[in-house]
């Protein structure tokens, strides 16, 4: 989520065109004023926002019920600010609010084309630590949702008479506010093995084994020792980030292929991690080179429509006899909206060698990583 602080920049694609997903498009309403009434539903949201936004309302209404604020702060009350406790389990109990958030769980599944047997994915948690102490003395919270739109200037919250207030977006709010979300980690984790299924099922990433020879001694593969997303801002209403990467080139048949790398420790701008992960095994290409892009599940991501766009872009390119960049095509496979005000395009590198060492700057000169070639040695 964290990532679209990134400025965003203007990425040259080829003529291969952008291809729609059909999973709704975020569309920022118009800033109200503070004392301004806010509609109750936003006008064009993007189907897991709004989705979100209905649960922040119903959970908000439900905080009426002294029993259930009091099980709300207790949950979040011993835990930082960052940590987060699931919406089914703190609504089991209320059966409104228990109905309400397992159809969410339901319907957030489906727009991101996982299926309906993910289980719970909603949770809630406190907006910042400072807000503790006013909670403890007794004050009544308001409900919000950490919606994508990181250029908000307001952000739509609930009180428990379901009436909406615009929360200035750039201030840290005085009055406390619980903010629904969802389990990235564990939609990103399901997203991203879905995404390495369904490019396999049309042929995008097959399950091509290296010689017999090289199975018997090992492989070598790209290990990343360390790795960095520029800094920017952060909006108080937003939390950490859950991203993949996606790695492209030729397959040993001479098909191209792309393999999807979950990287759930990269989370917040400004840090530098150091993961010490393999991000290319070099068995499964035909040529020396790769591209990655970097990407972001930034609630809304339809992992099942993001595999049949890139597919149906990438089967069309052949193999001529050498390595061919396919950043772009990758970036040109991506649904409009992800070049507005969603943050999932973060960063990409292009023509990655087996031989690569060292500092990497991405394109976008939005991120960098340090590699290093590693042999895995077959015990």
């Amino acid at each position: 989520m964290s990532q679209s602080r990134l400025r965003r920049a203007v990425v040259a694609l080829t003529a291969l065109p952008l291809l729609a997903l059909g999973a709704g498009q975020a569309v920022a309403a118009a800033p109200a004023p503070a004392s301004a009434p806010v509609p109750a539903v936003r006008a064009a949201a993007s189907p897991v926002t709004a989705i979100e936004d209905g649960i922040a309302r119903t959970l908000a209404t439900s905080l009426a019920d002294p029993a259930l604020r009091e099980r709300l702060r207790s949950a979040t009350a011993s835990a930082p600010a960052s940590a987060s406790a699931e919406l089914a389990a703190l609504a089991a109990g209320f059966p409104g609010l228990a109905a309400a958030t397992a159809q969410g769980d339901r319907a957030i599944a489906a727009a991101k084309g996982l299926g309906g047997d993910l289980g719970p994915l909603l949770r809630v948690q406190l907006a910042d630590p400072s807000m503790r102490a006013a909670l403890d003395a007794g004050a009544a919270p308001l409900v919000a949702t950490a919606g994508t739109d990181e250029h908000a200037r307001t952000v739509r919250a609930y009180d428990t008479a379901g009436r909406a207030h615009a929360l200035n977006a750039a201030t840290l709010p005085t009055r406390p506010v619980y903010l629904v979300d969802i389990d990235t980690a564990k939609a990103s984790a399901a997203g991203v093995d879905l995404l390495q299924r369904e490019l396999a099922a049309r042929g995008a990433a097959p399950a091509t084994p290296a010689p017999a020879a090289a199975q018997a001694a090992g492989w070598w593969g790209t290990k990343i020792t360390s790795v960095e997303v520029n800094d920017d801002e952060e909006p108080w209403f937003k939390g950490a980030a859950e991203m993949f990467s996606l790695v492209s080139g030729f397959g040993q048949d001479g098909k191209v292929r792309v393999d999807s790398v979950a990287m759930p420790y990269l989370q917040y701008d400004g840090t530098v991690y150091y993961p010490n992960q393999i991000l290319v095994n070099w068995s499964n290409y035909k040529y020396n080179l790769a591209d990655v892009v970097l990407m972001e599940d930034d609630g809304d991501t339809n992992y099942l429509a993001l595999a049949q766009a890139i597919a149906a872009v990438l089967l069309t390119i052949a193999d001529q006899g050498a390595y061919i960049p396919l950043v772009n095509a990758v970036l040109a496979a991506l649904p409009s909206n992800w070049w507005t005000d969603d943050p999932d395009y973060v960063e990409s590198w292009y023509t990655l060698a087996r031989t690569s060492t060292g500092r990497l700057n991405g394109a976008r000169g939005n991120g960098w990583m340090t590699v290093e070639p590693y042999w895995v040695s077959q015990l």
